[in-house]
């Protein structure tokens, strides 16, 4: 279970360049509008340091880190819902992701173009969210439709549904994302089936010029920041530009770059972190003489639910979860160390995981 996230914004603010960046894919990322056309889909591996020291105590033949699945659409024009530019029928493709990732540009470099020919990043927000929402409205006002015809009959539940329609069609009139309506679980558990874009938690990604990465701030990357700060959602600066020049490295060379540029860690990095933020999500891993493996859960996930993750027969036969805590296994020298220390717990299948156990389940089909 990693988690899949869509990336939208206006033409020519740097998606597809970021997008080869995760993935180095080396899809068109050129200079003109609509450079993409069909949809980018590439698998990003989640950067985490302790995979690779767990695999030290144990030399496995393979290591395999979680990943995260990005998918680049077509960028989104005022008026798409009415068929301008590309329209709005890719937005399909990303219906179903766990998160959208609006990059926005906050650069200024003016040999790129712009659609609106000038550099508006709250504007390109506002046209963005704008037909995110009247694409939800669309879709919205087909499932009302329905279930008036079903409340005819008498059908209560149709009834009900039919209300929830009208106020979250009221909610996305007056402008404002499903995200932040107040809605209880069964409310937003009744939405889930219609996949509704504006409900989905975003992740801003502004790409900025490099001067704005080392503590710089021009009015542009002010703007985002203060709006993100207000919605509150989660916000990452990046260089796009600088970035794909950084997929191209090796890893010793990537390091002596970002060494000069005065950063701890890239920005796609800083992108992956904030998704997992974002999103609830926690690491656990699996190691033995096979493979050294990191597994992504949502926070609060029980052992049982955990072991389904790897397999349905780990969740249906589940006896118990032999666990350590990361830090122990590194500290006491790997599994055994952490056995003979009395440091290895067996855990029901009630067990909250936590982020960073080493779990090795006992089951029984």
């Amino acid at each position: 279970m990693g988690f899949r996230c869509g990336i939208v914004g206006l033409p020519n603010v740097g998606k597809s360049t970021l997008f080869n960046a995760l993935t180095r894919a080396g899809v068109q990322a050129e200079n003109y509008p609509f450079c993409t056309i069909d949809p980018n889909v590439g698998m990003v591996e989640v950067p985490d340091q302790r995979l690779p020291k767990i695999a030290e105590f144990i030399q496995p033949p393979r290591v395999i880190p979680a990943a995260i699945e990005f998918i680049d659409i077509a960028g989104l024009v005022s008026g798409a819902s009415r068929g301008e530019g590309l329209g709005n029928r890719f937005l399909a493709h990303i219906r179903e992701v766990d998160a959208i990732a609006h990059v926005v540009r906050a650069f200024g470099n003016p040999d790129v173009g712009h659609v609106a020919d000038q550099v508006d990043p709250l504007s390109d927000i506002a046209t963005v969210d704008t037909e995110l929402a009247l694409a939800d409205l669309e879709t919205v006002e087909r499932a009302l439709d329905k279930s008036l015809k079903g409340s005819k009959n008498g059908d209560k539940t149709q009834l009900q549904m039919a209300h929830l329609f009208e106020r979250v069609r009221a909610w996305l009139d007056r402008g404002a994302p499903i995200r932040s309506m107040a809605l209880v679980q069964v409310e937003r558990a009744a939405l889930k089936p219609l996949c509704l874009l504006t409900a989905k938690p975003v992740l801003y990604v502004s790409n900025v010029d490099e001067h704005d990465l080392d503590g710089g701030e021009g009015s542009n990357v002010a703007a985002v920041k203060a709006h993100a700060q207000i919605s509150g959602d989660e916000l990452v600066l990046v260089s796009a530009r600088i970035e794909q020049e950084i997929a191209m490295l090796d890893h010793q060379e990537r390091s002596v770059f970002l060494n000069d540029l005065g950063l701890a860690e890239s920005g796609l990095d800083r992108v992956i972190r904030a998704g997992y933020s974002l999103l609830g999500l926690r690491t656990f891993f699996t190691a033995g003489p096979k493979e050294a493996r990191a597994w992504t859960i949502k926070s609060g996930m029980t052992a049982s639910a955990a072991a389904g993750v790897i397999h349905t027969d780990f969740e249906r036969g589940f006896i118990r979860a032999e666990t350590i805590a990361y830090d122990d296994f590194v500290a006491l020298g790997g599994e055994q160390g952490a056995r003979d220390a009395g440091r290895l717990r067996l855990e029901g299948r009630d067990y909250v995981v936590n982020d960073g156990d080493i779990m090795h389940f006992r089951f029984n089909v």
